[in-house]
């Protein structure tokens, strides 16, 4: 059974390639959105394994949204994909209940791998 993942970014072309690539990668794409707002309809809606959702977006950024996601579904995986990873983002997404932090820097690959072996460690928990 495919990975379900729901994926949140404000830049449509970015969130265009990645709905794209991860869906050409046998990843089942659930549902998308453009907002922090929008990750936490998506996740108490649908319940995907995985919500990829990025960090600045305006109105609600997805540190915020991370927060009120896992308040809403405690078990929820989420990676934040960020251009602006750094020591205090990552410490702050840990302390929101991120799971994993991946820069858009490191690549499609780098998350879709990710995405991989965060739901495989939730298989064997």
């Amino acid at each position: 059974m495919p990975v379900r993942v729901v994926v949140v970014d404000d830049t449509s072309h970015v969130l265009d390639m990645l709905v794209t690539m991860l869906t050409l990668d046998g990843f089942d794409v659930a549902g998308s959105g453009v907002s922090g707002e929008e990750a936490i309809e998506l996740a108490t809606r649908l319940r995907p394994d995985v919500i990829v959702i990025d960090y600045m977006m305006p109105g609600m950024n997805g540190l915020v949204a991370a927060r009120k996601i896992r308040e809403a579904v405690p078990s929820q995986s989420i990676i934040l994909y960020t251009a602006f990873l750094d020591e205090t983002v990552e410490q702050e997404a840990r302390a929101a209940g991120v799971a994993l932090c991946v820069g858009k820097v490191e690549g499609l690959e780098t998350l879709e791998q990710s995405i991989t072996e965060l739901c495989l460690q939730i298989t064997r928990d």
